[in-house]
């Protein structure tokens, strides 16, 4: 099936976008993920784009989106073997694999870490992108910096304007949130950032990984994108609600999993599977931000490896 039968995308469209990002301009196209923001991840002036089109501080490193593997190991200075693994196993796919870059990649794209995070994204459209654009593509979220991540073009759309040059419509993302970031340049391996890709599916291949999670603050190099105590976040605040615990004032609304909530709140069931929750998340989140409440409660879920990325987006997003 073609992509313009999948996904209303033409050969044209994509061969435009290829052509911006080779030409050092920004595209928006989908992933299976979120949307990204993408600049060509050669070019730093293009690269300069993204931080400024999204407020985003030098600190916070990008992923680099690769068509292959082959790519990746041409980008890397060290690609060990637990990386050959994962890549066969979860590319593409939502892992992101940390490892020591080439001096080819500007320093602008790491934060001036030695080290690159590198992607083969699973949307067709995405990979479609990559090959006709023919360079490896620098690409956050496609949003204002700690705002909640867009997984359709017409999130991109509300939150970018005109700030961008193209968007590439593909659809809505099917994962949900962002990828799970795994460094390979330490040992043990540590999981930087949960995502897509769970703690329990990547330990079946390579051992035990150690979690880093942690919330990075001040102006040093942060190790992965996320970091930021306060990120992912709807303008409307958001708090987690353990066993129903809504706040008691105000027009709220609240995600259910399971518990009712112990005060009046407006109830949107959630899925009990974390990857269908995660799935629906931000869309959610983006329809019930327009909407003029005065806060959404979010029951927490379980506090297992398979609910670690979902957890880590909420925690963030009630962070104020």
């Amino acid at each position: 099936m073609s992509l313009k039968e999948q996904f209303g995308v033409t050969d044209e469209q994509i061969r435009k976008a290829a052509t911006l990002l080779r030409g050092g301009q920004l595209v928006a196209f989908p992933t299976e993920t979120v949307y990204g923001l993408g600049a060509n991840a050669l070019d730093a002036n293009a690269v300069q784009r993204i931080f400024k089109a999204k407020g985003r501080p030098h600190t916070s490193p990008l992923i680099v989106h690769v068509s292959s593997i082959e790519m990746a190991r041409e980008l890397a200075s060290d690609w060990p073997e637990r990386a050959e693994i994962l890549a066969e196993k979860f590319w593409p796919g939502p892992l992101t694999l940390v490892v020591r870059k080439k001096v080819s990649i500007p320093t602008i794209v790491t934060a001036g870490l030695p080290t690159v995070g590198l992607r083969m994204p699973a949307h067709p459209v995405a990979l479609a992108l990559l090959r006709e654009a023919g360079v490896p593509v620098a690409a956050p979220s496609a949003n204002r910096f700690t705002q909640l991540s867009p997984t359709t073009a017409e999130h991109v759309r509300q939150g970018l304007g005109d700030r961008i040059t193209y968007v590439l419509d593909g659809g809505p993302c099917h994962v949900g949130i962002e990828s799970t970031v795994l460094s390979l340049a330490e040992e043990p391996p540590v999981i930087l950032r949960p995502g897509g890709v769970s703690r329990s599916e990547i330990e079946q291949l390579i051992g035990p990984v150690a979690v880093s999670a942690a919330a990075t603050e001040g102006q040093r190099p942060h190790a992965s994108p996320g970091l930021h105590p306060q990120h992912y976040s709807p303008k409307t605040p958001l708090v987690l609600a353990n066993a129903g615990a809504v706040p008691e004032r105000g027009n709220g609304v609240y995600l259910q999993i399971r518990h009712e909530p112990n005060h009046d709140a407006i109830i949107v069931k959630m899925p009990s599977d974390p990857r269908e929750y995660a799935t629906r998340l931000y869309a959610t989140l983006h329809d019930l931000d327009a909407r003029g409440y005065d806060w959404i409660a979010v029951e927490t879920p379980g506090d297992t490896a398979e609910w670690e990325g979902v957890l880590d987006r909420l925690r963030r997003a009630s962070a104020r």
